[in-house]
């Protein structure tokens, strides 16, 4: 048999036409495009995995004066354990002995660590950022509020339906349509009297022409092009169906804590009475301060230093458990701390720096007293300091067509302060809300009948983000966070969300035209191919035409820059 080059429209009895290379090649670019759908599929269970790993491993037991160590597993309900500075806290408990700060950002949201003593409770896979404990653990097990977060994030993963493939859909009416195409076809020249070999030929042209090769590279082409400019961009795209979600969105829910700010305590501020020099203060209370593990203390260790350089060593030092430090510096007994440190040496704040403390306080501010020789001279500002691109980030975010809301674990007035510098409405604030209520948050909002996008970075986030119509994760956060979102934030730029949003939606626009061209060229000559004048040279140019269209469609996504070049 032979293969007559001739790029003719004539009808022909198909004697001398092969139709192989089309089979093999559409075969090869279908299961091409099914490999790649395959290499990026999202690992349902990773998130579960990483918020799992979260906790401590090995506790040590404290048992009839004995310290044992052993594994986490071990541990029963009524066990006591210690947990040394800058460790995790194995399991829920109560403390019965000692103080500290501890951090527990990771799992609240809550970016001041929280002061904790004999009778407080506290949770499992919390870092004990100061003093020494002894824990009675409370519950174990399944039973903790980690285990019950990752079967948070579980079921919210479970109860998002995969987004249904638009090729599929196409495909769905399509191919029936085509194969009846066909079938008409080869009846009306049988019944024309065209021959056996004339109707067969036109019948094979028809499905042909309206099987594109195309089809299997639109969607893998434009997602790899897609995900690899994002790459590039500090943005991590999980897979297609992330794609049309983010057409859909019309509602962003931000995390304040490692978010919106940057989830590490600064110093921001410093108010000084008359005749005090400002740089006495840095220098007399970043020495002081410089000696405690407490995380608001280094903050104001490292403010000062960034400040004034070297900091003097003090040549006596006293922890205050719970209300602050005390100690010698250059010769001055200097106090820093609580506004309660300062009452029990006599010591009262002169009125404008009463002032500045309660507006300190009302900014959801930490505000700290320096005294020294009998004197109270300065309040020092300590917060969660915003990323300087958060407001523009929160403008490009609404210039896309989405309703930016607050979301925090934060108390009221940090929550309504944060909005209020990054341009969030104070209705636009939910505050105070643990783990669980972050999901419930994300529902009632779905409720509403809004979609809605959540973008968060600790394991506190984790659930909401995988519970949300569209989840961002920011990639300085936890493996958790990033697990269970659908888009990952490399660079940690809140900015980067709005990129990633643009993006997205542009990759899904590529899509849809690749989608809509792989089917054009050849349903355009679907008339040509049923009435017998299509040679196959012109059936497979307009394959390869459709195929090479889609490939250079796709790439066009390399141009894509975000909003700040």
């Amino acid at each position: 048999m032979t293969h007559p080059f001739e790029l003719t429209i004539a009808r022909t009895d198909g004697a001398g036409n092969i139709y192989l290379e089309a089979a093999a090649g559409v075969t090869a670019f279908i299961l091409a495009g099914r490999y790649f759908e395959a290499r990026s599929k999202r690992k349902a269970g990773a998130a579960l995995k990483a918020l799992l790993e979260l906790g401590a491993r090995e506790v040590t037991l404290v048992r009839d004066g004995r310290e044992d160590l052993i594994a986490v597993s071990e541990l029963k309900v009524g066990d006591r354990f210690l947990v040394r500075p800058g460790e995790k806290i194995a399991t829920d408990g109560v403390v019965v002995e000692g103080s500290s700060a501890v951090d527990a950002s990771m799992l609240t949201g809550e970016s001041v660590p929280v002061e904790v003593g004999t009778g407080d409770a506290v949770t499992g896979a919390t870092l004990n950022a100061g003093g020494r404990l002894v824990v009675e653990a409370r519950r174990v097990g399944a039973d903790t509020q980690l285990a019950r977060m990752a079967k948070l994030v579980e079921d919210a993963q479970n109860g998002k339906a995969a987004a249904q493939r638009l090729a599929d859909r196409i495909s769905a009416v399509f191919v029936p349509v085509v194969i009846a195409l066909a079938l008409g076809t080869l009846g009306f020249w049988l019944g024309n009297g065209a021959g056996l070999t004339a109707a067969f030929t036109a019948a094979v042209a028809v499905l042909i022409i309206a099987c594109p090769c195309a089809l299997g590279l639109a969607t893998p082409t434009a997602l790899m092009v897609g995900t690899g400019r994002g790459a590039q961009l500090g943005i991590l795209i999980k897979g297609p169906e992330v794609l049309e979600t983010t057409r859909e969105v019309d509602t962003i829910v931000l995390d304040k804590t490692g978010t919106v700010t940057t989830g590490k305590m600064t110093l921001l501020a410093v108010h000084t009475t008359d005749g005090t020099d400002e740089e006495e203060v840095l220098r007399l209370a970043g020495a002081l301060e410089h000696s405690s593990e407490h995380p608001i203390a280094q903050a104001v260790a490292s403010g000062a230093a960034a400040r004034v350089g070297t900091l003097p060593t003090p040549e006596d030092f006293a922890n205050i458990a719970g209300l602050g430090v005390q100690g010698i510096v250059e010769g001055h007994a200097v106090l820093v701390g609580r506004e309660k440190l300062l009452a029990e040496w006599a010591m009262s704040l002169p009125e404008e720096l009463r002032r500045a403390k309660a507006e300190a306080e009302a900014a959801g501010r930490t505000a700290i007293a320096v005294a020294w020789d009998g004197d109270a001279r300065a309040v020092l500002e300590v917060a969660d300091a915003i990323k300087e691109t958060s407001p523009e980030a929160v403008k490009r975010l609404r210039a896309l067509g989405l309703t930016p809301i607050l979301l925090t674990g934060d108390n009221k007035a940090v929550a309504e302060a944060v909005a209020a510098e990054v341009g969030i409405a104070p209705e636009h604030v939910i505050a105070e809300v643990m783990p669980q209520d972050k999901v419930d948050a994300v529902k009632r909002l779905q409720s509403e009948g809004r979609s809605v996008a959540m973008v968060g970075d600790g394991v506190n986030d984790a659930a909401a983000l995988a519970q949300a119509d569209l989840g961002l994760a920011m990639g300085t956060g936890t493996d958790a966070a990033i697990e269970a979102g659908d888009l990952t934030l490399v660079r940690g730029d809140l900015r980067a969300a709005a990129d990633a949003i643009r993006l997205s939606r542009k990759t899904l626009g590529t899509i849809r035209s690749n989608l809509f061209w792989a089917f054009a060229y050849n349903v355009a000559a679907l008339p040509l191919a049923a009435a017998g004048l299509l040679n196959p040279m012109i059936a497979g140019a307009a394959m390869a035409f459709s195929s090479v269209f889609v490939v250079g469609n796709s790439l066009r996504l390399r141009g894509f820059q975000p909003a700040d070049r």
